[in-house]
């Protein structure tokens, strides 16, 4: 079951380079995809191309002879596209390289009776659409170009411009049924490497003051030069993939026997796409590590407890030897701590957890149909990007699983199976059902601890009304022996309070509820909804309202870190 979570490496490039450039352009693209490489060895390198003309097909080369793969993203359908190679030389590597590739055909954005082969502007469309998918999908963008804007929709510098500040190309922000990428909130992940390059025409020379073959990391507004220079961005998503990818490895035995579906109680073999098997392995990995969280954090507060009684007994009964056990104590809370602090524990269960939920959305947007009638592919663009920066490379994996799925045949599409297994019942079943459980469960065991918090609380008062009732005709020794007791059933109280603050039990018991409440508006919606255009509309903003609240969720468990837990 475990693969390797690849890194992706998006193209964009002029098709009209210059001949004497073409030698010192190939050397650089080694050099950046060598440095990669070294950089992650254990992240298999993916290119997406468009194999068009001029640097796209050179990336291709240079790639396939490193050992690299290949994936094309096609314009329109290959048949199709190899018309606009009237070069024989061109066409024929376009073909050589095609053999070898894996393909990504981009569907006819306009329905036309005549297809693109008669309509320029369809034509142009597509193009900036496969340069849009490119950009939209990869970890790392590789554009050799002359740093100038030509005007022409889907060129190079629109697809740079896309990848880097999420302005879409004028012909497909027009377009309704397109969701375009919020300029504002566009991922510090976004890293861009500029190799200027000239090109084959009168005034082909590079934009002032850029000259050929200089090498630029992008990265939001920073510009830094030289391929050495890796921004601290990437250097976090490849640490993380490979974190990743390491966790998948370890534990692919117990992920391949207890995998579930996208939906509670769906059998393993419905998790067959490149979507679900990462979504099967996010969920348990979390399941995992929330596991050891819990544990540790129950370990720490009962030693926490233990410790404030240890010093109450010295303190109180005068028991010389509680100060070794009270040092004791701290020293094996000091080795958990440091033990969940060195792996990670706290951070990889959320980290992980919130990955499974992106990827639900998704796998389910994909079920429905969603990938097919719009860009919902795109889902990873919005979710988190809010949020703490090292959460970027889980947008990452999002994207490499969503190629994958394209690579594939497409899958059948059952609407109304979807919106059963995705959204279910309130009586049962689907994310509906298991919020209305789970909030119930969770408001259940909440009273429970509370109660005995509460207990604890009470009982140390009430000692403490006797101490008043009786003080003067109660014995010394009997009331030193009420003080401790006294103490310690407040340290119980305190503890438990502080532990159910640390699990933030009343805003997950709050999440729990909420996100009921918006599976059973959705409910509704798609009961009332007649058309299956519709019910997809309905879906698509129920996948964005669930991923806003985990997100939300994500940012407020990350506020409250296991690390930072003192006792």
């Amino acid at each position: 079951m475990a693969s390797a979570e690849p890194l992706l490496i998006g193209v964009t490039s002029h098709r009209n380079l210059v001949a004497e450039e073409i030698p010192l352009l190939r050397e650089a693209v080694r050099e950046f995809v060598l440095a990669l490489r070294a950089q992650c060895p254990a992240l298999e390198l993916t290119v997406l191309s468009a194999l068009a003309a001029g640097g796209d097909q050179l990336v291709a080369e240079e790639a396939f002879a490193l050992g690299a793969r290949v994936v094309a993203v096609l314009p329109m359908a290959r048949a199709e596209y190899a018309r606009d190679f009237a070069d024989g030389v061109e066409r024929a590597t376009f073909e050589a390289l095609c053999a070898r590739a894996t393909l990504i055909e981009m569907p006819v954005l306009d329905a036309l009776d005549a297809g693109v082969a008669d309509d320029p502007p369809t034509r142009v469309r597509q193009y900036a659409q496969a340069g849009v998918y490119i950009a939209s999908h990869c970890h790392v963008l590789l554009a050799l170009w002359d740093g100038r804007s030509n005007g022409r929709t889907g060129g190079t510098a629109d697809v740079v411009a896309y990848h880097l500040d999420g302005i879409k190309p004028a012909s497909l922000e027009r377009r309704r049924d397109q969701v375009a990428l919020n300029p504002f909130g566009v991922g510090s992940e976004r890293v861009a490497l500029h190799v200027v390059c000239s090109r084959d025409q009168p005034d082909g020379a590079p934009a002032t003051p850029l000259r050929p073959l200089q090498v630029y990391w992008r990265s939001g507004d920073t510009v830094t030069a030289g391929l050495e220079s890796i921004p601290d961005e990437l250097h976090r998503t490849l640490a993380r993939l490979a974190d990743w990818n390491a966790d998948v490895v370890r534990h692919d035995a117990a992920i391949a026997t207890s995998a579930r579906g996208v939906a509670h109680g769906v059998a393993a073999t419905c998790t067959d796409s490149p979507i679900e098997r990462r979504f099967a392995a996010a969920d348990w990995l979390a399941l995992h590590y929330q596991r050891r969280v819990l544990l540790a954090m129950r370990l720490l507060y009962t030693l926490a407890a233990c410790m404030g009684i240890a010093f109450i007994v010295y303190d109180q009964l005068a028991q010389d030897s509680m100060i070794f056990a009270f040092l004791a104590l701290f020293a094996i809370g000091v080795g958990i701590d440091a033990l969940a602090r060195r792996h990670a524990w706290h951070r990889k269960y959320l980290d992980y957890r919130a990955l499974a939920e992106g990827l639900r959305v998704q796998a389910y947007w994909r079920r429905a149909g969603l990938a097919v009638s719009g860009d919902a592919e795109f889902a990873h663009d919005d979710f988190l990007q809010k949020q703490d920066v090292e959460l970027d490379w889980i947008r990452n994996v999002m994207r490499s699983a969503a190629v994958e799925a394209a690579t594939q045949p497409a899958p059948r599409v059952d609407l109304e199976r979807a919106i059963e297994d995705w959204v279910g019942h309130d009586r049962g079943g689907g994310q509906l059902g298991y919020y209305a459980r789970r909030s119930i469960e969770r408001a259940r065991r909440h009273r429970l601890t509370e109660g005995l918090g509460a207990a604890s609380l009470w009982v140390g008062i009430g000692i403490c009304v006797v101490l008043a009732l009786t003080v003067l005709v109660l014995p010394k020794e009997w009331k030193t022996v009420l003080v401790a007791a006294m103490g310690a059933f407040s340290i119980i109280a305190a503890v438990r309070e502080a532990y159910a603050y640390r699990k933030a039990d009343k805003e997950l018991i709050k999440q729990y509820r909420y996100m009921q409440r918006i599976f059973a508006q959705a409910r509704r919606a798609l009961d009332r909804a007649d058309t299956p255009q519709h019910k997809r509309r309905v879906l698509r903003a129920l996948g964005e309202a669930a991923l806003v609240e985990h997100a939300e969720w994500t940012l407020m468990h990350r506020g409250r870190p296991l690390e930072r837990a003192r006792i």
